[in-house]
């Protein structure tokens, strides 16, 4: 599905083209139907009128497809994979540090000023002709990342973060996905709930919604067949077959 809404031709690199690592297709899909049944629901309390749902995940996937599609069939641009890069925008990606990339956004000019003076000590790069404005920037990117990365090669990730923070600059840590289950923002909004499974006690985040004066039920995770009777006797099915 991915590759029919088109998603392939705008991720992974310039040689390759790559899926995501995670199943968009069903997942959006998914959440768009559940918004339907609130939409659904939330008619038939007005109106008292029920409706029926259809959702593709076609459609789903082409609704998150909107801005390369528009920027491919009205703005006369081919499709470019740049792996995490930015097709449009530079400098936009993860960057080499002393131990570790760090994932730099800059999103306008006034940004870029300030990467220069506060993060690179390279003020005379504000009006270089090559990054003056996003354009050159975009095509000259390769020039542009060995100096960003020749300026953060010796510093720790967590100081380059820490001062693009201060800086004002969007920017993020390229984390696996233990060091996401290690997040500090996680644990700061105690987001984790302790739960049962058949292969002992887990760690399981909350919804991503928070509802003042609800706690989510977290129950655990069912063994195999746990409830296979109770479903089978509430739907009537009392022999097997």
């Amino acid at each position: 599905m991915q590759c029919e809404a088109g998603l392939l031709s705008v991720t992974g690199t310039a040689s390759e083209p790559a899926k995501a690592g995670i199943s968009v297709a069903d997942i959006a899909a998914g959440m768009y139907a559940y918004s339907g049944i609130l939409t659904a629901l939330y008619q038939r309390e007005r109106t008292g009128q029920g409706t029926s749902l259809d959702v593709a995940m076609l459609d789903a996937l082409g609704e998150w497809m909107s801005q390369p599609f528009y920027y491919c069939v009205y703005g006369g641009q081919p499709a470019r994979r740049t792996g995490a890069r930015h097709t449009t925008i530079a400098p936009y990606g993860p960057y080499r540090t002393a131990d570790g990339e760090v994932f730099i956004g800059v999103q306008n000019d006034r940004e870029w000023a300030v990467l220069c003076q506060q993060i690179l000590g390279r003020p005379d790069l504000i009006d270089d002709p090559r990054f003056r404005a996003n354009p050159g920037r975009v095509a000259h990117d390769d020039e542009l990342t060995t100096i960003i990365e020749d300026r953060l090669r010796d510093i720790p990730a967590q100081e380059v973060e820490s001062s693009l923070d201060q800086a004002g600059i969007a920017c993020a840590q390229l984390r696996s996905p233990q060091q996401f289950a290690a997040h500090p923002q996680l644990a700061a909004r105690n987001r984790w709930r302790e739960m049962g499974s058949p292969g002992g006690p887990i760690q399981a985040l909350l919804p991503p919604v928070g509802i003042d004066g609800y706690e989510p039920a977290m129950g655990a995770v069912p063994a195999l067949g746990q409830h296979t009777e109770a479903i089978r006797a509430e739907l009537g099915l009392t022999e097997r077959g």
